[in-house]
């Protein structure tokens, strides 16, 4: 078919595919006998695979990222427009798409003020920690470079952000890692740490963080990195507690508030960013995924005006601003596409949507454990929902994994497109994770839901 991708008969891209794309998170042997699966189009929340096949998406592109949904001709066409005017330029210069956008973001975002463009959540996190160490080396003798990161959370797939994983399989075998990174416990209260429960269990998961500044000594400590809501590691939502105190404690030792809101941002949990539901105040807040909902590719790590100035507080030292660059950070498509995506949100009224419809889909979850003993716990805000299985309620033993992608596998061999937890956290991978599109509608929920439904019926009994 000479790569023309609108022939009915697309046998030749199949062979292309297996014979030379590496896929991402797949074992390929499968394919030496069968065929990877190529999503050929998409609208709306639905999605038709290379045999025709009909799926409704309830990951949104799989890992978070179409928030807007599929077909958004506004976003494309300026996209378009933007490329034929100029595709690109390095970010050692300014565009209009970058300046426009960024001062829409910084307007959803009170407190923050600069925005830096990368193309990818891994890089942009990397920014942030760069930032970090720079500022370690210019304020402290270099000596307040450690990075804290939480248990389960996830920060990307370079090595440095790897070295901030809370997912042990997600890192394996891609030792030695960056030096200079340290743990905190996670805050999941459904697997307790503590014999607490509420606020009490949220301030106790907080004064942790504590207990491994004060071992680690403060003045070494320079930033602690988190997510608003854990995605990959069990969609997990901090307990009442959890946040007000980690900002006190970040501020009582000089410590820099990261939050990344690769998954979270840009509406997921139905306010624009993740951390705006706890009232905090970061000082690196990056974002990647939804911020043009996989329309282009683009990527922000944002700052604050704080942080911001101590890279040009002295203009007569060479060395004093940052002394990095994206390459692709200088595509002007992201930012075109953004801005678009941003007006569609507000537009459409999709942060109420999400509000509405993730309070109905987590109430249909809910009823699915009151009639599927192996569903452990319920747990989400917004559209960004995840469900525990466990072999045992009172023990909280988790399901194998393998039973965990059965079910993930009936849904999508009945037309649902849903997330399960894979090759993150060791033992624990028994999460089915769900993100549906934020113009999601009580209809969709339902085939999502009937879907997990039927499957695990099939798969438990």
């Amino acid at each position: 078919m000479d790569g023309k991708i609108f022939d009915n008969d697309i046998s030749k891209v199949v062979d292309a595919d297996r014979a030379h794309v590496w896929h991402h998170l797949i074992q390929h042997k499968p394919f030496e006998t069968g065929e990877p699966r190529i999503i050929v189009e998409g609208r709306g929340m639905r999605v038709w695979d290379q045999k025709g096949k009909e799926h409704i998406d309830a990951v949104s592109g799989g890992v978070w990222t179409v928030n807007v949904g599929y077909g958004r001709e506004r976003i494309a066409n300026a996209v378009r427009d933007q490329l034929v005017k100029l595709p690109y330029f390095a970010n050692t210069a300014g565009s209009i798409p970058g300046a426009i956008f960024a001062e829409q973001l910084i307007d959803k975002m009170p407190g923050m003020s600069r925005v830096y463009y990368t193309n990818s959540g891994s890089e942009a996190n990397e920014k942030a920690f760069k930032m970090v160490r720079q500022i370690a080396h210019k304020r402290y003798g270099g000596k307040k470079y450690k990075i804290l990161y939480r248990d389960r959370d996830y920060h990307g797939t370079t090595i440095s952000t790897l070295s901030a994983g809370g997912q042990d399989e997600r890192g394996a075998q891609y030792g030695p890692f960056t030096p200079g990174f340290i743990r905190v416990p996670h805050c999941l209260e459904y697997r307790a740490q503590w014999d607490l429960s509420g606020e009490e269990y949220g301030i106790a998961a907080a004064n942790a963080i504590e207990e491994v500044i004060l071992a680690e000594g403060p003045d070494t400590v320079g930033a602690l990195c988190l997510e608003p809501v854990t995605a990959g590691g069990g969609v997990i939502v901090p307990p009442e507690g959890y946040w007000p105190r980690v900002q006190e404690i970040c501020k009582k030792y000089d410590i820099l508030l990261h939050i990344d809101e690769v998954v979270c941002g840009v509406g997921r949990t139905g306010t624009w960013f993740g951390y705006q539901h706890y009232g905090i105040e970061p000082d690196f807040v990056t974002m990647a995924k939804g911020v043009a909902s996989g329309y282009a590719a683009i990527a922000c790590c944002v700052t604050n005006e704080k942080v911001f100035d101590m890279f040009k507080d002295d203009a007569t030292d060479p060395m004093n601003y940052f002394r990095d660059i994206s390459t692709f950070g200088g595509c002007t498509a992201g930012p075109a596409a953004a801005i678009e995506n941003m007006a569609i949100i507000q537009e459409e009224g999709l942060l109420e949507n999400t509000v509405q419809m993730g309070d109905y889909m987590l109430d249909q979850l809910k009823a699915l454990q009151d009639k599927h003993k192996v569903i452990g716990d319920v747990r989400g805000k917004g559209l960004f929902l995840g469900v525990e299985l466990v072999s045992d309620r009172a023990t909280k033993e988790p399901v194998d994994e393998k039973l965990v992608q059965a079910v993930s596998g009936d849904c999508a061999a009945n037309g649902v497109i849903i997330g399960a937890s894979n090759r993150a956290i060791p033992g624990f991978n028994n999460m089915l994770a769900y993100s549906p599109a934020l113009i999601a509608t009580k209809d969709d929920i339902d085939e999502i839901v009937t879907a997990t439904d039927n499957a695990l019926t099939k798969v438990f009994g």
